[in-house]
């Protein structure tokens, strides 16, 4: 028990290595969601939905709202038709987009608690 919390209690939020770690879960978030879209799935989000998880576990709330901030100009700009241009939302892609915005909340609040339990139980 003692090992698993002291790895992922590791990296403090709001650290530059949190941050670091968002950055590079939201790049490899996006290369595997252009992986699943070239064999002609489109599950827009799926990707950084995982990325989420992992990072708000590992490096707090602020870097997990960090990837979920990235995510959305990223689905909208590679993933959206047309691909690779900033285009008129539909109300479907809105709706998407809120989705998302709710579960990644969701998400990164049940980490937040997660880590906050792992801290008191170190103790």
């Amino acid at each position: 028990m003692r090992k698993g919390a002291d790895l992922l209690l590791r990296l403090r939020p709001w650290s530059s290595k949190a941050f670091a770690l968002a950055l590079l879960a939201t790049l490899a978030a996006s290369i595997l969601q252009e992986a699943i879209v070239s064999v002609g799935v489109s599950l827009h989000f799926a990707t950084f939905f995982v990325a989420i998880i992992v990072v708000s576990l590992l490096a707090g709330a602020p870097a997990g709202s960090c990837v979920a901030a990235i995510a959305i100009p990223i689905v909208w700009w590679e993933f959206l038709p047309p691909q690779f241009e900033f285009s008129p939302l539909s109300g479907e892609d809105y709706h998407r987009f809120a989705l998302f915005l709710v579960f990644s909340g969701l998400a990164i609040s049940a980490c937040s608690l997660y880590r906050e339990a792992l801290a008191i139980l170190r103790k």
